[in-house]
C-alpha cells in the first residue's frame, strides 16, 4: 500500500472522529477505530478494483429526515456513501460504522423494513439465487466455521435473505461486495447487536 493510500486512511479516520463529536448528546457512542478494524494492508478482491473509503461515509445524518418516531430504535443504511447509522430509543446513543452494499442495484433493495430476528454465529445457506450466479457455493456453512460470510452476528431483516450482518473478510468493506446485506466489520457488528432491539426500524436508501 503507498503512502499516499495511508495518509488518506489517516485523514478519513480522523473525519470520522470529528464528524461526530460535535453532537449535542450526551452519550455519542463511536464507531471502533483500532488497527484490527481498519487493516492498513488489504489486498485486493481478485474479481474487483478496490474502492476508495468515500469521505461521506463519515457524516453524521439525522434520523428526522428518515424516520417519523424513533420506537424501538432505527437503523439507515445508506448505500452510498456506504455506511450504517444506528440511533438508540433514548434519543441519545448514535453510532456510524462503514459498510460493505450490494455488488450491483439489481441487487439492491431500498425502503423500510425492520429487524425481526437476531443470531449469534449464524449458519448461512445460499439463496437459490445465489447458486444460479456461483454454482460452486457450498449448499450450507455452520456457524463459526472458516469461511462463513456472514461473520460473528447477523441481525435479520423481514425481507427474506437481507441482513445486517458481519464478516471476517475485512476487504469487503467500504466496496460493492455483496449478494444484498449490508456488511460490517466483525467488531462493529459485535458491538451494534447487544443494543439493537426485535423491532428496530430500518432504512436502505
Amino acid at each position: 500500500m503507498s503512502s499516499n493510500t495511508h495518509t488518506r486512511r489517516h485523514f478519513i479516520l480522523s473525519s470520522c472522529a470529528s464528524a461526530v463529536l460535535p453532537l449535542a448528546a450526551p452519550s455519542v457512542l463511536r464507531a471502533q477505530q483500532s488497527t484490527d478494524a481498519f487493516p492498513q494492508s488489504e489486498p485486493a478482491i481478485s474479481t474487483q478494483v478496490p474502492v476508495q473509503r468515500n469521505l461521506s461515509a463519515f457524516q453524521q445524518q439525522d434520523w428526522r429526515d428518515h424516520f417519523e418516531r424513533l420506537g424501538d430504535g432505527c437503523l439507515l443504511a445508506d448505500i452510498s456513501s456506504r455506511a450504517l447509522h444506528y440511533w438508540g430509543p433514548d434519543g441519545e446513543t448514535y453510532r456510524l460504522f462503514p459498510s460493505s452494499v450490494p455488488l450491483t442495484e439489481e441487487l439492491t433493495k431500498r425502503g423500510y423494513t425492520e429487524v425481526v430476528r437476531k443470531r449469534e454465529n449464524p449458519s448461512w445457506t445460499p439463496t437459490s439465487s445465489m447458486r444460479e450466479r456461483d454454482p460452486t457455493l457450498p449448499q450450507r456453512i455452520e456457524g463459526g466455521a472458516f469461511g462463513n460470510p456472514l461473520g460473528t452476528r447477523a441481525m435479520y431483516l423481514s425481507w427474506p435473505a437481507y441482513l445486517v450482518h458481519g464478516t471476517h473478510d475485512t476487504r469487503k468493506i467500504g466496496r460493492q461486495s455483496s449478494s444484498g446485506c449490508i456488511g460490517l466489520y466483525n467488531q462493529h457488528v459485535e458491538a451494534l447487536y447487544p443494543i439493537v432491539k426485535i423491532g428496530t426500524q430500518v432504512r436502505v436508501l
